[in-house]
């Protein structure tokens, strides 16, 4: 319920319209990506915007490690419901003893 009703995403290669398909996303990414720890750097904000810098690590049903580089734009609606959410992210294979997170 975060996210106005017609909230509108692009996550990697994936675009996103409406509540419904981000829950049905994000109902996905957890499923696969497992043990997830996750690192945030606010960038910059203006009044109903912000952008951060994101690094996060997780591995996959096969047990492959991941860590995750990108950023991430946010805009947010009169009601503080988040209406546009673009994401571009890299994922680099690790091995467990490499984690940072």
């Amino acid at each position: 319920m975060a996210y106005s009703v017609d909230t509108e995403w692009r996550n990697r290669v994936d675009f996103l319209n409406g509540r419904k398909q981000v829950a049905d996303f994000l109902k996905n990414k957890w499923n696969t990506e497992l043990d997830y720890k996750f690192k945030k750097e606010s960038w910059s904000f203006t009044e109903n915007r912000i952008a951060v810098r994101i690094e996060y690590e997780f591995r996959n049903v096969k047990n492959e490690r991941f860590r995750a580089y990108g950023n991430k734009n946010w805009e947010f609606d009169e009601n503080g419901l988040m209406q546009k959410r673009y994401a571009s992210i890299n994922d680099l294979p690790i091995r467990e003893s490499k984690s940072k997170l």
